[in-house]
């Protein structure tokens, strides 16, 4: 929604323009000043797309007007409409970019027909290929750090989605989601010391991701990232010669990562000073077996012999583990942000994951999940005060309450889904209760500016969303809501005070009689005088 300003010290001027322009249906938020210190006010207070100014004004003038638009807003289109054929004011207005100069005279029509070029010269300027080159930049930078967070999301016990492909083309990583991946894991323990800053370990590890791949990518495709844990991890696959599918241990792609990774050691020593140990998997594993693959790796990189700097060590992902396939903690992460960003389905599919696959693991690993759950809600619960919503908020930390762990984990799921409930609810009261603050100050300020800026201002709110919120709500515009709000108010004082006609005006915001009486007029049909008579008769 772009937002327009129109500037005349003339009130008739500015109230036929603002009234003609509010009915061509343009979709634009209009505001209005009677000076140029009170257009300033508006553009010191908001973002202005549009200006529709008298050029000759007493005090700050059109051209003044210009110059701290061009400063402040330089993307504001500006349209200049005097009644005075001022030679010198024209040339410098043509002379600005985003320009335009009318003559009063020229009518409503031509001031419409400037206002949707200048509309379409905003619409067209959002779509500039410099713009689109910037963002691409910045782009790339985001999808580097999109990628990290995806596959860390992945690593850490979230599900790959069926459209795996497709988010790897969306996010352009340079894999193939219909191919198994070789995962290795870089440990910079030792590199790093206690007092080592975070930002300091972050950069050696970003350093080596990078260097790695510089070696990995000739006879494969590769992607590097950091895990939550500080470390970096390499996704590989091996190029079209080797296709993917070797994986028996021996096969020829191991003993190459494994040599590639010695170089890898070698390079990172000579060149950054950093001595790291790797931990890579023996066999390429399936993308839905990527979290206990890790898992294992994680695992036996703790169990590795002596210090491990420069050790290369694989770990047979085929063999059954004496351990755990981990710790419930490492998915509660995932469950956590699931809860907190209101993403029902995907915590439910993530519990029933973690509960359904574990029910034969055992009381102490049962004990553990189960704990872990009730400390996420109990989080969630503590942060958001909602104790006194919630039932059953001791049972959290009570798990002999329950005679059976099927019961016990129904429970957390019930608690769960309540507390799903509860955000969604409050979302739809806190929205009502927002408009009911909207709409009793209108009510109670119809004498004064209620532009969509000023409301929004009082609410807190950016004023598109203002808008959209109160039709959602509401059912209808909220100017249409303005305006129904001033005819009622102006019948009620027409029927039963002995104002005038022009202080009823003034009571509902129109300081200018005429404008008055053209917007009561164009509401009922008839004048305000008229609509009196018929009521008293």
């Amino acid at each position: 929604m772009y937002r327009l300003l129109i500037v005349d010290d003339e009130e008739m001027i500015t109230d036929g323009l603002y009234e003609t322009l509010a009915g061509c249906d343009m979709g634009l938020d209009l505001c209005k000043a009677y000076s140029g210190k009170e257009a300033l006010g508006w553009l010191h207070r908001t973002r202005v797309d549009i200006v529709l100014s008298d050029i000759r004004m007493p005090g700050i003038d059109g051209m003044q007007l210009l110059s701290i638009l061009k400063r402040n807003w330089p993307h504001c289109r500006v349209i200049f409409l005097t009644g005075y054929s001022d030679f010198d004011s024209v040339y410098q207005a043509i002379q600005t970019p985003g320009v335009q100069y009318l003559l009063k005279s020229e009518g409503y029509p031509k001031v419409i027909q400037a206002v949707r070029e200048a509309v379409k010269e905003l619409d067209d300027s959002l779509r500039r290929s410099e713009l689109v080159r910037q963002a691409q930049e910045k782009l790339n930078t985001l999808e580097v750090l999109a990628r990290g967070e995806y596959f860390r999301h992945l690593l850490h016990g979230a599900k790959p989605a069926p459209t795996l492909g497709e988010d790897f083309r969306k996010l352009n990583i340079p894999l193939d989601a219909e191919k198994p991946v070789y995962i290795a894991q870089g440990d910079l323990s030792r590199a790093s010391s206690a007092s080592s800053s975070y930002a300091n370990r972050q950069e050696s590890a970003l350093a080596v991701t990078l260097l790695a791949e510089s070696f990995l990518s000739g006879q494969s495709l590769s992607l590097g990232m950091i895990d939550r844990f500080g470390d970096p991890v390499w996704f590989i696959q091996p190029s079209a010669e080797g296709d993917g599918n070797e994986a028996a241990a021996g096969s020829p792609v191991l003993p190459y990562l494994e040599g590639q990774f010695e170089l890898i050691q070698q390079a990172c020593q000579e060149s950054l000073g950093l001595a790291f140990a790797v931990t890579l998997g023996d066999r390429p594993c399936e993308w839905r077996k990527l979290s206990s693959s890790y898992d294992k790796i994680r695992r036996q990189r703790q169990l590795r012999i002596g210090d491990g700097a420069h050790m290369v060590q694989t770990v047979n992902l085929e063999a059954t583990c004496c351990t755990k396939e981990g710790s419930p903690r490492d998915k509660m992460d995932a469950l956590s942000a699931h809860l907190e960003s209101g993403r029902r389905d995907e915590f439910l599919l993530l519990f029933e994951e973690l509960t359904e696959s574990e029910r034969n693991g055992g009381a102490p690993y049962l004990l553990e999940l189960y704990y872990t759950i009730s400390l996420v809600l109990l989080s969630y619960i503590n942060r958001w005060e909602l104790e006194d919503q919630v039932a059953g908020v001791p049972a959290l930390m009570r798990r002999d309450e329950f005679p059976s762990w099927e019961e016990a984990f129904e429970f957390l799921r019930s608690t769960a889904e309540t507390l799903f409930e509860l955000r969604t609810s409050g979302e739809r009261n806190r929205a009502a209760e927002a408009i009911a603050k909207v709409r009793a100050y209108i009510e109670e300020h119809l004498a004064e500016d209620l532009s969509l800026v000023r409301l929004a201002g009082y609410i807190h709110f950016n004023p598109s969303y203002l808008s959209r919120l109160f039709k959602q709500e509401s059912g209808v515009n909220l100017s249409d809501y303005i305006e129904s709000a001033r005819i009622e108010r102006a019948k009620e004082l027409l029927r039963n005070d002995e104002l005038k006609v022009h202080e009823i005006g003034l009571r509902v915001g129109y300081e200018a009689s005429q404008s008055f009486t053209r917007f009561f007029k164009k509401a009922t049909g008839v004048t305000p005088q008229e609509y009196r008579d018929a009521s008293r008769m």
